[in-house]
């Protein structure tokens, strides 16, 4: 080994070196700031349910403050938020919430995390309660293959692509699903029967789809707010499927 490789190769080491570092440091300043969120998590939650009457909670909150909601999410970014890990065991007793609802989040853990998180609604749900789950729905997604599509599929390309990747000329369907499937985070997408599977295999019944904002449950209604954060309600509703299910009685 040459004096220039060995130079290149103890610079190398001393840059993973101080890699690893940044990333510990990381990594410890973000269990330090989780460590705050469950100290104070605590008293929030006692004061949200001492406080309401109908009590609902909100998983992977984001920007979507609901009034009347104890809103969480993994990663707080308003003071309203209280932190949850929704793939772990929800801090609360059984037969607590009269509603629960998640947004645009269940696409974003594994199907098995899924099964996990729906299991803890379920436990923490009272009997008769409902939940509400929205998400990208493939079957509509995969439908942009067709080779006759319909003015919304070809508007929703277009859109996707003028949005996302201005670069792509050819072959756009491909690109918007592949988007799809890939980026934001999104690990598992849904249809409705998969959905359907999901929620039955976790305890509910009743299982019944929308299109988001509409429920026959005046509790349940316009809660989304995904057309908004997108800028394209239109957008949001053609490419959102809703499923509610109930725990019996």
């Amino acid at each position: 080994m040459t004096s220039k490789t060995k130079e290149l190769a103890s610079k190398l080491k001393r840059s993973q070196f101080i890699l690893g570092e940044y990333r510990a440091l990381r990594g410890l300043t973000v269990d330090m700031r989780v460590l705050v969120w469950l100290v104070r998590r605590k008293a929030k939650i006692a004061e949200y349910l001492r406080t309401h009457q109908v009590k609902k909670l909100q998983i992977g909150t984001s920007n979507n403050i609901l009034d009347g909601w104890l809103n969480t999410d993994s990663f707080l970014n308003h003071p309203l938020i209280v932190y949850l890990n929704a793939t772990a065991r929800f801090p609360f007793d059984a037969n607590t919430f009269d509603y629960i609802m998640a947004e645009h989040m269940i696409e974003h853990i594994e199907y098995d995390q899924a099964q996990m998180m729906l299991r803890e609604c379920f436990r923490v749900l009272k009997p008769g309660g409902r939940v509400r789950f929205s998400t990208p729905d493939m079957r509509v997604l995969l439908a942009l293959h067709s080779k006759e599509k319909t003015d919304a599929q070809r508007y929703y390309t277009d859109w996707v692509v003028a949005r996302l990747m201005p670069e792509v000329k050819e072959c756009k369907d491909v690109f918007v699903i592949n988007n799809a499937f890939h980026f934001w985070g999104h690990l598992f997408l849904y249809d409705q029967e998969t959905l359907d599977l999901a929620l039955g295999s976790a305890g509910f019944h009743q299982m019944r789809f929308y299109k988001a904002g509409d429920s026959e449950d005046p509790n349940l209604r316009d809660l989304e707010s995904h057309g908004r954060e997108i800028g394209a309600e239109h957008i949001n509703q053609f490419e959102t499927i809703v499923v509610e299910g109930r725990k019996e009685k």
